[in-house]
């Protein structure tokens, strides 16, 4: 089941598109400009967000670059009648991850939705967690704006881990996204996880890494 905002100002067509995608087990949360939708994305984790561009008080656009300033890799979807190369390349250059031309086929909308919940946004460089913050351009990692030694493998778990945050990563999950087809020994995991943690601390991160018991690791700002 899926998780995703629609902002968009035309309501008529925001309760079409909400109510074909509930009979698709999609759950659609709606805002009706800008600067509602930016309240929602800033109280809730969603797996795709749909921005119309054309909206009141702050447009798609400005949400866009909103979303992506903060660190937000949720895929972007954004939906408008404007549909010269320019406005495209416009709406890439702010973050979208996606773009459809209205009006639209709602079974695409759907296949396209299902895509895009399957990957990270790729449109972010800059990663942050509390205090923890990955600058994914320059590989480089860093606490309280201090440097923080990691092995290229750190520095992969760390991102596949910041990505999922606060949700748990599985033992399975993590090493096909660090290793791939190069499957580690059972031992690799978890020496790199130690030193992981231990880099984290030495940083003054604290326990922010922790052991999901019997499932994986996760990466939170709550204390313990």
């Amino acid at each position: 089941m899926l998780n995703v905002l629609l902002a968009e100002d035309d309501r008529d067509l925001a309760l079409a598109v909400i109510d074909h995608l509930e009979i698709e087990n999609i759950i659609c949360d709606y805002a009706a400009n800008g600067v509602e939708g930016a309240a929602l994305i800033a109280q809730n984790r969603y797996d795709v967000l749909i921005l119309d561009i054309n909206m009141p008080g702050m447009d798609g656009l400005s949400l866009c670059e909103k979303i992506r300033s903060d660190s937000n890799d949720t895929p972007i979807l954004m939906l408008t009648a404007r549909d010269a190369l320019a406005n495209k390349i416009e709406g890439f250059n702010a973050g979208t991850d996606d773009y459809m031309i209205k009006p639209f086929e709602i079974e695409e909308l759907i296949v396209r939705l299902h895509a895009l919940s399957k990957r990270r946004s790729g449109q972010v460089s800059v990663i942050q967690t509390g205090p923890l913050q990955l600058d994914l351009h320059n590989r480089s990692a860093s606490i309280h704006n201090a440097p923080v030694k990691l092995s290229p493998t750190g520095f992969k778990l760390l991102e596949v881990l910041m990505r999922a945050s606060p949700h748990p990563v599985s033992h399975a999950d993590l090493i096909m996204k660090v290793w791939g087809d190069d499957l580690p020994d059972s031992n690799k995991l978890r020496v790199h996880i130690h030193n992981l943690r231990k880099a984290l601390e030495a940083g003054n991160a604290g326990d922010m890494l922790r052991t999901a018991t019997g499932i994986g690791f996760f990466i939170t700002t709550e204390h313990s």
